[in-house]
């Protein structure tokens, strides 16, 4: 699924449920905004969390030696900071097929 066709899709949910009030062009924007401020809270280097879907999160990943596929000899990779998603348990049951059931402590 491509960005073009996410905007189309929250189009349709939306005209669904309020009617045409929302452009596609509107629908864009919301979706490039919410997209924008995921990559500044990582940029930032801050955690988001969309409860029921997952958390967006930076790692730290370590120094380690690599080797450059031409020459065979060995290079170091950096310390540097990558970004991961993990995703909910919900949504893992929904992708799995299987029903998801909360569970509560008392």
């Amino acid at each position: 699924m491509t960005k073009a066709d996410l905007v189309e899709r929250v189009t349709a949910q939306i005209s669904q449920t309020a009617g045409p009030m929302i452009s596609k062009k509107d629908c864009a924007r919301v979706v490039d905004s919410f997209l924008d401020a995921i990559k500044e809270a990582l940029q930032q280097q801050k955690n988001i969390e969309v409860r029921g879907f997952g958390t967006f999160k930076i790692r730290q990943r370590k120094t380690r030696m690599a080797r450059n596929p031409r020459t065979g000899s060995p290079v170091e990779v950096s310390a540097r900071p990558v970004p991961v998603f993990k995703p909910s348990k919900e949504l893992r049951a929904m992708v799995a097929g299987t029903e998801y059931v909360e569970e509560f402590e008392d």
